[in-house]
């Protein structure tokens, strides 16, 4: 008896790893892409409208265009580092494909096979076009390669392990394409894309689970910083409803709040990169904010009120 018990639980284990080795499999990097003559105007307009520069400029330097890596990025699971997204062909992306690019960019998934942390916004990012993505990609190209490895990720035990991620994409990641709302102006749509897709905004300005997820009914209505300190304030009408469209678009282009406040954190990050952006972009991206019902986020403690990361 004892002995069958045992072969039972042999079996279930071998079934279970079977399981979890499939579910948490990363999918296969596409195909290589048709031949394309990239625009590199528009690469730029990804480049400043997904904040790149962001996250993977080498930190306490003037150069934005500098892609080498190291930012630290706080989380609930420890700290990650920004990796080096220059065209370095040791250190960088220099090496990469455009279908790797494309794959890194949208599916979360790394040349060698894989799942990249969603501290890297490809759960935004996976709406973009993927003209967009490509034309990104030929842009960073013509960037200064910069030497140097970033540092491995700082995470402990069970959050290092990559093939957990596997089943985090499987409960929280939505790569449907963007849709167009036919009923709303094209303004209203470049807005909508630019803001869900390679904005990315809801990253921040959700309140997330305990694994991480994005709570869909608290979408863009703020929360705690995930980089641990401060409050990610609520953009949809419930937080900026008296911000007219003009305001946001102020805002985006200079930092500047209508109550006469500027931008901090890492916010100020993000103007530097939507006041490159044409005005057309960023008055499309105001009216789509502006448009957003009032959602109620969680309870903001009062020691967050001085210290809100707008």
């Amino acid at each position: 008896m004892r002995r069958r018990i045992i072969l039972v639980a042999g079996i279930a284990a071998i079934i279970g790893v079977a399981i979890f080795g499939w579910l948490t499999a990363a999918p296969a990097a596409l195909a290589p892409l048709p031949a394309y003559t990239p625009d590199l105007a528009n690469g730029l307009v990804a480049f400043n409208a997904g904040g790149c520069a962001s996250c993977h400029a080498v930190p306490n330097q003037p150069d934005r265009l500098r892609l080498g890596g190291g930012l630290a990025i706080p989380s609930p699971f420890g700290t990650f580092y920004a990796p080096n997204i220059s065209p370095d062909e040791t250190y960088g992306i220099g090496r990469w494909s455009e279908a790797q690019f494309v794959t890194a960019v949208t599916r979360g998934v790394s040349p060698s096979g894989e799942h990249y942390f969603p501290a890297f916004p490809y759960t935004s990012y996976a709406h973009a076009r993927i003209v967009d993505i490509r034309d990104l990609f030929a842009y960073l190209k013509t960037l200064a390669p910069v030497s140097g490895h970033a540092r491995d990720h700082d995470l402990p035990f069970p959050f290092n392990i990559r093939r957990n991620v596997g089943i985090w994409k499987l409960m929280f990641f939505d790569e449907r394409p963007f849709a167009p709302d036919t009923s709303r102006s094209p303004p209203w749509n470049r807005g909508a894309y630019l803001v869900n897709g390679l904005g990315h905004c809801a990253e921040c300005h959700s309140h997330r689970n305990f694994l991480g997820g994005i709570i869909a009914a608290q979408r863009f209505a703020g929360g705690p910083n995930p980089e641990g300190e401060g409050w990610v304030p609520n953009i949809t009408q419930k937080g900026i409803g008296d911000w007219s469209v003009k305001d946001i678009d102020y805002f985006l282009e200079t930092g500047q709040m209508p109550d006469g406040d500027s931008a901090g954190g890492s916010m100020v990050r993000v103007i530097k990169n939507t006041s490159q952006l044409s005005a057309g972009d960023r008055a499309a991206i105001s009216e789509y904010l502006k448009s957003l019902a009032p959602v109620e986020g969680p309870p903001k403690p009062k020691k967050a009120d001085k210290k809100e990361d707008g």
